[in-house]
């Protein structure tokens, strides 16, 4: 499927709303019809992002419309526009994903990075990063309901399973599966053609998130970044999660610190992944759930490590 910027018919009665280039902030979405009513899954990281996408989406939704969505994250990019659905949209999330909106990054915090005085290398980042988007005027709306596991939600006669299989890329992630049609929406469970980022603390359990995604056997796969796949793009992903759990596990066994795993790791190819300089942010989490005496560093300081390392690689 030609990866371009819209709505995309997937399969009879699903579609996904793509933003290239998938880096940082640029998220996908989706759209469920049933009988006079559809589903959507995620919104934007802002405003006006979201409102062409239901602008798009209206072509549906005007004699379906939008009675129920599901956030698979908390990351702003999937979740900040929530306040362009009307009361009448039941939004669905895991109770961590509800928990994480609550206590997460703010769109004041983002604009704030973006417009802050910084080194000149982070600034640039941040910049890089979030500068794209427009922060203000966004109202935070969380979910209405939540679950834990599993949650069949009924389309006009579709079923939709919501399914928690986090925490991995966060605590809280959730996907959307379309049995009928074989389409599953895996939020930032899979990052196709970008280097993934883990802000929980455990890698192996993001490898298995990967393998109960595979169980399903889903024809088409609509990651959170990036161009719409099948299951070959979650074993990719699940390839190199497993390179990085694999070094991580070696230093933590030689005695190395978590930056010293990073500089240590070698990623192979994915070194040249767009995004690679996330790693740094996976490689710390990872520490973290292993190490618990791995001193705590802030969100600030944790980019100001990407944006090191990305400079230092840059060209390679």
């Amino acid at each position: 499927m030609e990866y371009t910027r819209g709505l995309h018919r997937v399969a009879e009665d699903v579609w996904a709303w793509l933003l290239p280039d998938g880096g940082w902030g640029w998220s996908n979405a989706g759209l469920v019809r049933g009988k006079g009513e559809s589903f959507l899954i995620d919104t934007l990281f802002d405003l006006e992002l979201t409102g062409e996408m239901l602008g798009a989406m209206a072509s549906v939704t005007e004699e379906h419309p939008i009675r129920a969505a599901l956030n698979t994250h908390a990351n702003g990019d999937h979740c900040f526009g929530n306040q362009l659905l009307g009361p009448e949209v039941t939004i669905h999330a895991t109770a961590d994903t509800e928990h994480e909106m609550r206590h997460g990054t703010t769109p004041e915090r983002l604009a704030g990075l973006v417009a802050g005085d910084h080194e000149p290398l982070l600034s640039e980042f941040f910049r890089h990063c979030f500068g794209a988007f427009a922060f203000d005027g966004i109202i935070l709306r969380g979910p209405d309901t939540t679950f834990d596991e599993v949650r069949t939600v009924d389309v006009g006669g579709r079923p939709v399973e919501l399914r928690r299989l986090g925490p991995a890329h966060t605590h809280g992630d959730a996907v959307a599966f379309v049995p009928d049609r074989g389409v599953l929406f895996t939020g930032d469970l899979l990052f196709n053609g970008g280097t993934p980022i883990m802000w929980a603390d455990s890698i192996s359990s993001w490898i298995t998130a990967c393998d109960r995604m595979i169980e399903l056997g889903p024809e088409v796969v609509v990651p959170g970044h990036g161009a719409v796949t099948d299951v070959d793009g979650i074993v990719t992903m699940r390839d190199y999660l497993a390179v990085v759990r694999d070094g991580v596990d070696a230093s933590l066994a030689a005695g190395r610190s978590w930056r010293e795993a990073v500089e240590h790791l070698d990623l192979g190819p994915y070194a040249c992944w767009p995004q690679a300089e996330r790693v740094v942010v996976t490689v710390y989490n990872a520490y973290r759930g292993a190490r618990l005496e791995t001193p705590v560093s802030q969100a600030t300081e944790l980019f100001a490590e990407m944006a090191r390392w990305r400079q230092r690689h840059q060209g390679k």
